[in-house]
């Protein structure tokens, strides 16, 4: 059984808080604090969703006129004309959209549970993976599980393992660093007594302690993710069993008509521990090789490959755009309330001086070149039918959680998938992903309710999937007026001083996970 299940139907799920309200035919017109499966009586709650639309986001098919029956905290029918049990709560939505929850897959935590883990279930995200654990997403992940926080199913990686010298600075984020084989083995042991769901793998891993910690997680029932390492080939990656591959770079460097080439520099990378933003300025010009030198015959092979061993490639356009394009890159005013006045202040010390300064005119046209290139790489992921995770990678600047899956799936349809793929990217593909594509990532019966209702349909138009009249996690239902409670109460924590609680991580140019 894959990890994520294992892990997901083991650990208790007694669920958070129930937030109710809205135009109910029966029941409590206001906010409510129930058991999520039982109210106070002890008494199983069955809620209705009638008069909506159901989108199946893996045909692309619309079920006008549908009611979606949910008793606990699952799915028990969904049909035209279903009875509705006596006492059950009914909310009825025409014109309405329901689609599945949605699932960011490559977060981090920015901030405290009054922050974090609202937003991402105010914006419909109802299951996120943090690429980077620590304790304190550990709690959360646990605290949500046990019902005793309300907040987003969360699938945590370890720390990050990554060789020496590592791209991190230790004072901003702790890494475990390993050298060889039994450090490798050693490093994935410790991450597992911690908690970790899965392993995190890095850019500067060498290949002896790549495959050991391939091997280790293995044999201790854990699987992998993260980056390619520079210095293994995506298809010995994909070999290897790594489950999915953040970011497009690394994939994008193997489809190369000179490929040995391309691999001769990246060997010949020189850096000092925490020289990310080194890193980077040296992986340019080799990027800039590999575009310049793109095989279709090269792109065939490699992605048939990842196609053929059901590796996920994760592209996070948002925080491309951004490495890419910094002089373009400005705050949200629409979500500028949600962010921490310090974080902005790092945000734009970022920018300024990590991502801007010391360009040169002609480095800086050509990172525009390469977002231009990164889009049509994109199609070219879908177009050879590679299994696409929607992720954001939440702490680039000016990301806000929640919110940055809505600019994802845009950046998505805009680099030439259809809105159906990129919902497929946030939902079914998600699922299947986890090993819950019994469970998640569809509106059907014996499914867990994790739902988004949208005021406009996201086949027509993705920018609808930002239209969020309601959700339901877990079979909770979150109405509009408690929706809007919850975002006005993460936009007071906010302005509150908070002690402890620094970025977790995140972010590019030299904070970027």
């Amino acid at each position: 059984m894959d990890t994520s299940r294992r892990q997901f139907l083991t650990r208790t799920a007694v669920g958070a808080a129930v937030v109710a309200g809205g135009s109910f035919a029966a029941g409590p017109a206001s906010a409510l604090v129930d058991p999520p499966s039982g109210d106070a009586t002890g008494t199983t709650r069955t809620t209705a969703l009638t008069n909506v639309t159901v989108i199946d986001v893996a045909t692309g098919r619309r079920n006008s006129r549908q009611t979606v029956l949910i008793h606990g905290d699952r799915i028990v029918a969904v049909g035209r004309n279903l009875p509705v049990p006596r006492g059950a709560t009914t909310i009825d939505l025409p014109g309405k959209f329901v689609i599945p929850g949605l699932a960011d897959m490559h977060v981090h935590a920015l901030d405290t549970d009054e922050v974090d883990p609202p937003l991402h279930l105010a914006n419909g995200v109802t299951t996120v993976r943090v690429m980077s654990g620590d304790p304190m997403t550990y709690d959360w992940r646990d605290r949500i599980d046990a019902g005793t926080l309300l907040g987003p199913r969360m699938v945590v990686a370890s720390q990050i393992i990554d060789g020496d010298p590592t791209l991190w600075d230790p004072n901003l984020l702790s890494v475990l660093v390993v050298r060889d084989e039994a450090t490798a083995r050693a490093a994935v042991r410790q991450v597992k007594a911690e908690g970790a769901d899965f392993v995190k793998v890095y850019s500067r891993l060498g290949p002896t302690a790549y495959e050991a910690i391939l091997d280790e997680a293995r044999r201790q029932g854990l699987t992998v993710a993260g980056h390619a390492p520079d210095q293994v080939s995506i298809p010995a990656v994909a070999a290897g069993g790594q489950r999915s591959i953040e970011h497009i770079h690394a994939v994008a460097l193997s489809v190369s008509s000179q490929e040995a080439e391309v691999r001769r520099q990246l060997r010949a990378i020189s850096l000092r521990t925490g020289d990310y933003n080194g890193w980077l300025r040296q992986l340019h010009p080799i990027e800039w090789l590999a575009a310049g030198t793109f095989s279709s015959a090269r792109a065939a092979d490699v992605l048939g490959r990842l196609r053929h061993r059901n590796t996920r490639v994760t592209p996070t356009l948002a925080m491309h755009r951004v490495l890419d394009m910094p002089d373009y890159t400005a705050p949200d005013p629409a979500t500028l309330k949600y962010l921490r006045e310090d974080s902005l202040g790092i945000y734009d010390y970022v920018v300024e001086n990590l991502c801007k300064a010391n360009r040169p005119a002609e480095e800086i046209a050509r990172q525009h070149q390469m977002w231009e290139y990164r889009q049509r790489f994109v199609r070219e992921l879908f177009a050879h039918d590679v299994p696409i995770l929607a992720g954001t990678d939440t702490g680039t600047p000016y990301s806000v959680q929640g919110f940055a899956l809505h600019d994802e799936l845009e950046l998505l349809v805009g680099a030439g998938a259809t809105p159906q793929q990129a919902l497929k990217a946030a939902t079914v593909e998600p699922a299947r992903f986890l090993g819950l594509g019994d469970v998640l990532g569809s509106v059907e019966p014996r499914r867990i309710a994790d739902l988004v209702v949208l005021d406009a349909d996201p086949l027509n138009d993705i920018r609808n999937t930002r239209r969020i009249h309601s959700v339901v996690t877990r079979g909770r239902v979150i109405s509009p007026q408690a929706r809007q409670r919850m975002l006005a109460d993460v936009e007071a924590a906010v302005r509150n001083p908070v002690s402890g609680a620094a970025i977790a991580s995140g972010g590019c140019c030299g904070r970027g996970v």
